[in-house]
């Protein structure tokens, strides 16, 4: 299984989050963060999408950090640079 997933603090201050999971080099599931939804790769990755998506929070909870901690993180990485 592989994961991929990261944020971005763009130029004009904005950010953006990613989220891909894989699985035997295959792109499996990933999420859409502009409509808060998944979209899987194949007949397998359906499953999970649904579950993912009826439980409610999996979407948010990738949002929250994507949108914060990832955030919070880079900024102070970005830091020691200076």
């Amino acid at each position: 299984r592989q994961w991929m997933y990261g944020c971005d603090l763009l130029e004009d201050g904005s950010t953006r989050g990613y989220y891909q999971d894989a699985y035997d080099g295959k792109d499996f599931i990933a999420l859409d963060m502009d409509t808060m939804t998944f979209t899987a790769a194949d007949a397998g990755a359906q499953i999970t999408k649904r579950k993912w998506e009826e439980d409610g929070t999996v979407a948010e909870r990738w949002k929250n950090y994507l949108q914060n901690t990832c955030i919070e993180w880079l900024k102070e990485f970005m830091s020691y640079g200076r």
